[in-house]
């Protein structure tokens, strides 16, 4: 299978840090998330049931970073992409997770994560 879902730029508030100051406050993160996803069935029968429900997907995301404050972006990628392929049956996940603005003249720092197959 070669389909994809995409979810670009998906801006989350969170609390994320490994320094005391960054414990206190929230930090914007920006995820692009690529999802394996066979997309024949909802391509041919034009059902959003049969689709991934980018929505639900999205909320997922959102609703993680609100109940917990990981300290590394390595740990909330590892969390999330486990969280995504069991809650949805996602077979492969990609997950770009960028921290902008932490240091002085980088646009951002981040992580990605794959986890099982896109393939």
């Amino acid at each position: 299978m070669s389909d994809r879902v995409l979810i670009e730029g998906l801006a989350v508030d969170a609390v994320i840090g490994v320094y005391d100051w960054e414990r206190e406050i929230q930090q914007r993160l920006e995820l692009d998330l690529t999802l394996a996803w066979d997309n024949r069935t909802p391509g041919h029968s034009d059902r959003v049931d049969d689709a991934l429900d980018y929505a639900a997907v999205t909320a997922t995301v959102r609703d993680w970073f609100a109940d917990n404050q990981p300290e590394l972006l390595e740990a909330a990628g590892e969390a999330l992409a486990a969280l995504i392929r069991d809650r949805f049956g996602v077979p492969g996940v990609r997950l770009v997770i960028r921290k902008p603005g932490i240091l002085p003249g980088v646009r951002n720092v981040g992580v990605v994560i794959e986890r099982g197959s896109l393939a």
